[in-house]
């Protein structure tokens, strides 16, 4: 015989982590001085949410990009979003891992699905307004924009388990009975 399923005790550990490591992320790709965008080998032109910079052979010249609306605004959404998963993230560790409070839970899922929406919003208008702002040559998405979509992929798929698990409360207990496979030989 054996035991089926998922152990959904653990998940009152696992969901919290895996909160935090999407506010390490956050806070890379929010915190890093270049990585958003750069030209083909990151030659002539890089940018991080905060300046861009041109030049070659250790001679940039930086410029913020701060003084567009924009980039303001990108800066603006990026910081909510993380304040929102901040949030979240206190609230699901008090929910989940101190006492458990089942009723938390949807509420957890409704700040991270707003804090996915804001994020997404962000990381959408940024590659559209930096090409406008940008004409000439190829720009690659690099590390730090992926740091800021893999936040806000973790972000999604903890919004939709935080969602779904108030229908699985006696099993994040510990008091569901165990559903064996057994087969006679």
């Amino acid at each position: 015989m054996f035991r089926c399923g998922i152990e959904y005790t653990r998940c009152r550990w696992i969901l919290p982590l895996l909160l935090l490591f999407a506010i390490i992320f956050d806070i890379i790709a929010i915190a890093a001085q270049s990585g958003w965008v750069e030209d083909e080998n990151a030659k002539t032109h890089y940018a991080s949410m905060w300046t861009q910079c041109r030049g070659r052979n250790d001679q940039w010249d930086c410029k913020s990009l701060m003084e567009h609306p924009w980039a303001q605004a990108v800066a603006a959404l990026m910081i909510i979003g993380l304040i929102i998963l901040i949030i979240a993230f206190i609230v699901s560790f008090v929910a989940l891992c101190c006492s458990l409070n089942i009723t938390l839970l949807p509420l957890i899922g409704g700040l991270l699905i707003l804090a996915v929406i804001v994020q997404i919003i962000t990381l959408i208008i940024y590659p559209v307004k930096f090409n406008e702002l940008i004409y000439e040559g190829y720009f690659d998405y690099t590390w730090a924009y992926g740091f800021g979509w893999g936040a806000t992929i973790l972000m999604l798929g903890c919004g939709i388990l935080f969602c779904c698990l108030p229908r699985y409360e006696f099993e994040l207990s510990g008091m569901a009975k165990p559903k064996y496979i057994y087969t006679a030989a």
